[in-house]
């Protein structure tokens, strides 16, 4: 059975990629550029993924990510933080070190603005370009080649990655220059932050006072009260589940880079920083792989 699901691919010229990180996003995202045709190679950190993946949509694996970027048009990355970014980027084994002039590196990774600016500029004095490019869909989206994807960096370079990035995207959209991708991450998840909380207080509230809270949830969810975040976490919440991918240890690192932003910007955000401290209180309830609707364990 494939990782990833079915997906009907716009028409786009062959690419020779390389992808570097098949953690539970990249592995279907990467997927989903070989389906569509793409001549891609792979690298991890833990070489044995690299081969699980090529066993599964063929291509190839490097052991550096300066091997698997060698020759590619475009270098897509997807891995956990900034200290990671730099680790894959910079350095003798760094995928620019293997980079031709005039080769794009896409990074997916959520990740400060700060580290976007920086390796936009190591990129741009070696020839290079450098999109960030966060996404938004979670573990579903990418398997099922649907990801939001926000885009920072110079026009032309992310106008020749779009085409190719489509394979695993719904939408593909530049927000402005270097950057501008991860600040609008960080947008979407102050969003997610206070929908999930106030969805959690409501649901506890219903409970409580010994409403049917399924029944609740559909006929609220035909008004103003309807969300992303009802309509596909709001039965499992109910029902105390929450293994849907997105970690609370994951958002935990999100929100702490929301927050070191706003140090920065002046930006008042007393809900998010709440929002955060209660996410710490589920990571010491041993909640730290439950998924981020897991803030009602909390109400219980």
């Amino acid at each position: 059975m494939s990782s990833i699901g079915t997906k009907t691919y716009e028409p786009a010229p062959s690419r020779k990629v390389a992808f570097l990180g098949l953690g539970v996003m990249g592995y279907p995202m990467a997927g989903h550029l070989a389906r569509a045709g793409h001549q891609v190679t792979v690298y991890n950190r833990t070489p044995a993924k690299a081969q699980a993946w090529v066993a599964e949509f063929g291509g190839t694996a490097r052991g550096t990510p300066r091997e698997a970027a060698t020759g590619a048009e475009i270098v897509f990355a997807c891995v956990g933080n900034d200290d990671d970014l730099r680790a894959i980027t910079l350095g003798a084994n760094g995928a620019f070190a293997g980079m031709q002039p005039g080769a794009i590196f896409t990074d997916h990774t959520t990740a400060s603005a700060n580290v976007a600016r920086e390796l936009y500029g190591a990129a741009r004095n070696l020839g290079l370009a450098f999109v960030d490019a966060p996404v938004s869909g979670g573990q579903a989206g990418a398997q099922n080649g649907v990801l939001t994807v926000m885009c920072g960096g110079d026009a032309p370079a992310f106008e020749a990655v779009r085409p190719t990035a489509m394979a695993f995207s719904r939408a593909f959209t530049l927000m402005g220059n270097s950057g501008a991708g991860q600040l609008t991450k960080m947008v979407n998840q102050i969003c997610i932050a206070g929908l999930v909380q106030g969805l959690a207080e409501a649901i506890a509230f219903g409970q409580k006072a010994g409403l049917d809270m399924e029944q609740v949830l559909d006929v609220i969810g035909k008004g103003a009260a309807q969300s992303w975040q009802m309509d596909n976490r709001g039965k499992t919440m109910i029902a105390d589940q929450f293994e849907f991918g997105f970690a609370v240890d994951w958002m935990r690192k999100d929100l702490g880079l929301v927050l070191d932003e706003a140090k920065h910007n002046g930006a008042r955000l007393p809900v998010t920083a709440l929002v955060d401290q209660f996410y710490a209180d589920v990571q010491a309830m041993g909640g730290h792989r439950f998924d981020t609707s897991s803030l009602i364990k909390r109400l219980r």
